[in-house]
C-alpha cells in the first residue's frame, strides 16, 4: 500500500504517479495517451463538477450539448485557432464503411461548432445574451501524456457565451475567472494568482487570455483555468450577427472558458504527501470515515451499534463512509484510509465504548483527538473547516516562500534550474525574449499579474525598458 509510494523527496514523478495508481484514481488505457478514470478519481470529479456546475447556473449560464465531430472546413474558417490546434487534431477520414467527403476532426474544443449553431439561433439584440456551458470530453493528440496533466482524452467543461459588446465580453471573461479563482480557493484550498496571458500563451483565436496559475509541490506552475475574450473573431468567421435596437447588423462579441480533470493532479500535487492523497474536505467523496475496532463477536457486537448510531447522526451533515470489513485489520484500514486522503478518520473500539468516545484523527497533521459521542457531529464540523484552511494556509506559504523578485538573467537562469519557483521579473513584451528565455530556461510566462501597480524597470532578457513585471516559471 503506501511502502508503494516513492516519497517526494526522492522522485516527484514517480511519487504523483504511485499515489494514482495506489489509490485507484486512474489507470493507464490500452489506448497510448489515453487513461481509464477509476471510481476513486471519478467520485473527486462529480463532486467538483456538481460544486462548478452551481456556481455556473448561479451565474446565469445553462448547460447544452455539442457534438464531438466537427467538419474539418469549420476549423478552417479561424486561421489562427486552425494554426494553433490543428498538430493536437484527431481527424475522421473513414466511417461506415467509405472515405467521408469531408474530413471530421474529434472535438479539440468547440468554439467553432458551438458558432456554426449561434449563427442560427442569434437574430436580435432580445437573443442576447447567451450563456451556455458543456460538458463533455476533448481530444488533442499529445506525444508527452502525464495522468490527469497532460492526456489524449479527458473531460472537462467549456462555456460559450455571445454579447452586445465588448464591454459585456470582457466583464464575462473576468466574472468567469473570478468564479474559477473562487472555486480553486474556497475548495480546493489551493492558493492561485490571476493574470492575463502573454500574446504568445493565449488561446489560439482570442483576443487575450486570463488565467489562473497555480504552484505545485515541485515548485512548477500549473495553469489551473483559463476564460478567453473572444472578441469578433469567430462571429466573423462564422456570420454570426444580431439586429440592433437601431436595426443595424452587428458580429456578437464572445468568450469561452474552461477547466478539466488536470485539477485532479493539481489536489494530488498540492496537497499529498508520503502517505497518498489529502483531499480537501468540501470536495472529498468520503468527509469521514468509520472504523470499529473488534477482537472478538462479543466485542464487534459492543462496538457497532454505537458506531452505527453516529454514523447515521453524522451523515445528516457530512458524507461518511463506515467500514465494518472484518476481512482486514484496524492497522490495514488506517493506511488504506489515509492514502485515500479522507479528511477525518474516527476510531472506536471497546475502551472507547466504556468512556462513551470515540478518537478523531487528522488526515492533514495526523492528530488525534479524544472526543465525546455527544460531540461528534460539532467537532467533526469544526474540524473540517480547520483542516481547509490549513491546506490552503501551508500552500500559500509554500507559494510565498518560493516567489522571488529577481532583476538579472544570469542569476535568474541559475536558480530557475536549481530550485525552481515563481520569478517576478521585468518583461519588455518582446516575443522575441520570451521565446529566447523560455528556450534557454525552459520557462514561461505564466501570467502578467492583473492589478499590479506600474513599476519603471529594465526587461529581465535585454534590457529594454519594460512597465511591469510578469511570473517566470517552469510549468506542466
Amino acid at each position: 500500500m503506501k511502502d508503494k509510494i516513492t516519497k517526494r523527496a526522492d522522485d516527484y514523478s514517480r511519487w504523483y504517479t504511485d499515489v494514482i495508481v495506489q489509490s485507484k484514481l486512474a489507470d493507464y488505457s490500452p489506448v497510448k495517451g489515453c487513461m481509464v478514470i477509476r471510481p476513486n478519481g471519478f467520485a473527486l470529479w462529480e463532486k467538483m463538477q456538481a460544486q462548478m456546475d452551481r456556481m455556473f447556473k448561479d451565474t446565469g449560464h445553462v448547460n447544452a450539448y455539442f457534438p464531438v465531430f466537427i467538419p474539418e472546413s469549420f476549423m478552417q474558417k479561424e486561421a489562427e485557432h486552425v494554426e494553433g490546434f490543428s498538430p493536437e487534431c484527431a481527424v475522421v477520414t473513414h466511417a461506415g464503411g467509405k472515405d467521408l467527403e469531408e474530413s471530421l476532426m474529434v472535438r479539440p474544443t468547440s468554439e467553432t461548432i458551438i458558432n456554426s449553431m449561434y449563427s442560427k439561433w442569434i437574430n436580435s439584440y432580445r437573443d442576447l445574451p447567451v450563456l451556455i456551458n458543456q460538458w463533455c470530453n476533448v481530444v488533442r493528440w499529445e506525444m508527452r501524456t502525464r495522468l490527469f496533466l497532460r492526456t489524449t482524452e479527458f473531460l472537462w467543461q467549456e462555456g460559450h457565451t455571445a454579447h452586445a459588446t465588448y464591454e459585456e465580453a470582457e466583464d464575462e471573461t473576468i466574472r468567469m475567472l473570478g468564479v474559477y479563482a473562487d472555486f480553486a480557493e474556497k475548495y480546493m484550498a489551493i492558493p492561485v494568482l490571476r493574470g492575463i496571458k502573454s500574446e504568445a500563451e493565449k488561446f489560439a483565436g482570442a483576443l487575450h487570455t486570463y488565467c489562473i496559475e497555480a504552484m505545485m509541490g515541485d515548485k512548477k506552475s500549473l495553469q489551473s483555468g483559463t476564460s478567453h475574450n473572444l472578441g469578433q473573431n469567430f462571429a466573423k468567421a462564422f456570420n454570426t450577427k444580431y439586429q440592433t435596437k437601431d436595426g443595424n447588423q452587428e458580429y456578437v462579441w464572445q468568450t469561452s472558458w474552461g477547466v478539466s480533470t488536470r485539477l485532479i493532479g493539481a489536489i494530488i500535487m498540492v496537497h499529498g504527501d508520503d502517505q497518498g492523497l489529502i483531499m480537501p474536505p468540501k470536495l472529498a467523496p468520503n468527509q469521514i470515515v468509520m472504523v470499529p475496532i473488534w477482537r472478538d463477536d462479543e466485542a464487534k457486537d459492543k462496538v457497532l451499534t454505537p458506531a452505527s448510531k453516529i454514523t447515521e447522526e453524522l451523515k445528516k451533515d457530512f458524507s461518511v463512509k463506515f467500514d465494518d470489513r472484518d476481512q482486514y485489520s484496524p492497522g490495514w484500514k488506517f493506511n488504506e484510509w489515509e492514502m485515500l486522503g479522507v479528511p477525518i478518520r474516527i476510531e472506536i473500539g471497546p475502551k472507547d465504548v466504556e468512556n462513551e468516545s470515540v478518537v478523531m484523527v487528522r488526515r492533514d497533521s495526523r492528530e488525534k483527538i479524544k472526543v465525546k459521542w455527544e460531540d461528534v457531529p460539532s467537532t467533526a464540523g469544526k474540524l473540517l473547516d480547520e483542516i481547509h484552511n490549513n491546506l490552503f494556509d501551508r500552500a500559500l506559504n509554500f507559494r510565498k516562500d518560493n516567489t522571488f523578485t529577481i532583476d538579472d538573467y544570469a542569476d535568474f537562469k541559475d536558480r530557475i534550474e536549481n530550485e525552481g519557483g515563481f520569478y517576478s521579473a521585468h518583461w519588455c513584451g518582446s516575443g522575441e525574449c520570451e521565446e529566447k528565455v523560455k528556450n534557454e530556461t525552459m520557462a514561461t510566462i505564466r501570467l502578467i499579474p492583473m492589478n499590479q501597480e506600474r513599476e519603471e524597470g529594465m526587461c529581465l532578457y535585454c534590457g529594454n525598458a519594460s512597465k511591469e513585471r510578469v511570473i517566470f516559471a517552469k510549468a506542466y
